[in-house]
């Protein structure tokens, strides 16, 4: 009874006059930045893709079933094997030893760096004769090395392991964060238990990340859809065009060939992949209550 007294009435939390007016004030600048920043080109976006027909030159361009090959796979190899790696290294990177602290700090170089100059350099290791590797290969055996990105296969692969090697040291650290989270209890009943090493590995630190793990690999797919720098500077599309991805296939469509709807409309066809995940990630996140 004394605490229902000591309650305010629902309607001293309401807003009145001035109050109103300031708050409004307060509101409308932000409202304001965000449709102009966030509504207005997204919905400009869907305008501009929004003609069937476009779809229709899309799947006719035997380009761009090529790209949406590419794509996907280089968003499944890219971003499973980087996932998996970064899981296996953030174990490693839990010991306390002050050499594997140093070498932490050195790992984590790749992603501290501009994408530009990673990449860039990644592009003249790999260009024509000249090229950082094919020299290397010439001073040991003698002759002229292959001539990375002519071979498409070879091109695709260069374009996915610079993706890989930029992009999972930040992964690992996410895994590393969320491995200290784990109570030392746990692997200490564990150990009692007989759960050592890998055992370790497979039926407790898994399960207790599997949900982290999951988030991530979902989170990482939906922005490696869009990913843009990684094959425009690392391969540019080379040889002609054949490793291209829907990000880089739409920015020549629009700017390089002058049909920006078209190059909307490439990138909105990853809409139905794109989107599925977002919901399931979403839900994730409310099931489980991880902060992203």
């Amino acid at each position: 009874m004394a605490f229902s007294r000591l309650r305010r009435p629902p309607w001293r939390y309401r807003l009145h006059g001035s109050d109103t007016a300031w708050a409004i004030a307060f509101v409308v600048p932000y409202v304001a930045i965000f449709a102009a920043f966030v509504v207005y080109p997204v919905a400009y976006g869907l305008w501009m893709g929004s003609n069937p027909s476009l779809y229709g030159l899309l799947f006719s361009d035997p380009r761009y079933l090529n790209t949406l090959i590419n794509t996907l796979l280089f968003v499944a190899i890219g971003v499973n094997v980087k996932m998996f790696l970064a899981f296996l290294l953030s174990g490693f990177f839990m010991s306390r030893s002050w050499w594997v602290r140093s070498l932490l700090a050195v790992y984590l170089l790749p992603w501290a760096l501009p994408g530009l100059t990673v990449f860039l350099s990644i592009h003249y290791m790999l260009v024509t004769e000249w090229g950082l590797l094919d020299s290397l290969w010439r001073a040991v055996t003698g002759e002229d090395g292959p001539l990375f990105l002519v071979s498409t296969p070879i091109a695709m692969a260069a374009n996915i392991v610079s993706y890989i090697w930029k992009w999972m040291p930040f992964w690992t650290l996410i895994f590393l964060a969320a491995r200290m989270a784990i109570p030392q209890d746990i692997y200490e009943a564990a150990e009692i238990d007989g759960a050592t090493g890998y055992r370790r590995l497979i039926h407790v630190t898994f399960p207790l990340l599997a949900n982290v793990y999951l988030i991530c690999t979902l989170l990482s797919t939906v922005w490696t859809l869009g990913d843009f720098p990684t094959v425009y500077f690392v391969s540019s599309g080379a040889p002609a065009r054949s490793t291209e991805v829907l990000a880089t296939y739409g920015f020549h469509e629009a700017f390089d060939f002058g049909y920006p709807n078209l190059g909307v409309a490439a990138m909105m066809s990853a809409l139905p992949i794109l989107i599925p995940l977002v919901i399931l990630l979403m839900r994730r996140v409310r099931a489980t209550g991880v902060q992203l």
